[in-house]
């Protein structure tokens, strides 16, 4: 699975809601719309039209941490932080991934519900400027716990996704690789081409 976590500060090129047209055209499969700065009317708009754009694909929308924009759009899923998951235990009629940072947090949302993990940082990564990169063994350790799907973020790029994957992550999560590309259809193509020669990514 190759997700696309958006955050429309590092555009190249382009609007938001054209990029994510682009990458789901190119073969993201999960779009997280991120952009925690908007009030809900904003968000709500750009959600509408992301939705619209990309419904002859096969990509999913998920809104990040704003569960009220993403029962109004009819999102696919709502994403959400460890803290905020583990003290509100959001109910939300879809797929409900977390963000977690350590192998207890895994086996703990888990257990709560969660539909699927973003592991990170797997590497270093200027979106989380000073976080420790864990490395792929952290996704082998996770991979070892828990059922549900693990997907890799933090640093991936074209040259270390296939690595990522061969340690048993079930997808790919990229956020600066797609968002700031001048060409992010194609990005998002060479990132599937990776996807489709692994088995974890089929």
């Amino acid at each position: 699975m190759l997700y696309l976590i958006t955050n429309r500060k590092l555009i190249a090129k382009g609007s938001l809601s054209e990029v994510a047209e682009a990458a789901a055209k190119g073969g993201v499969e999960v779009i997280i719309l991120r952009e925690k700065d908007l009030d809900f009317h904003e968000l709500f708009t750009i959600a509408l039209d992301i939705k619209e754009r990309i419904k002859h694909t096969k990509c999913k929308l998920i809104i990040n941490s704003n569960i009220e924009v993403a029962r109004e759009v009819k999102a696919h899923g709502i994403h959400c932080s460890y803290e905020y998951f583990i003290k509100e235990a959001p109910k939300f009629p879809g797929e409900i991934g977390v963000s977690i940072h350590s192998l207890e947090e895994a086996i703990e949302v888990e257990k709560m519900g969660a539909s699927y993990i973003l592991a990170s940082p797997i590497f270093e990564t200027q979106c989380k400027p000073g976080a420790e990169p864990k490395g792929i063994a952290f996704i082998k350790a996770i991979k070892e716990k828990v059922k549900i799907p693990v997907i890799a973020l933090g640093g991936i790029s074209l040259e270390n996704g296939r690595e990522v994957m061969e340690a048993g992550a079930q997808g790919l999560a990229v956020m600066s690789a797609i968002m700031a590309a001048k060409e992010p259809y194609e990005v998002a193509c060479r990132f599937k081409d990776i996807l489709a020669n692994t088995n974890q990514g089929k």
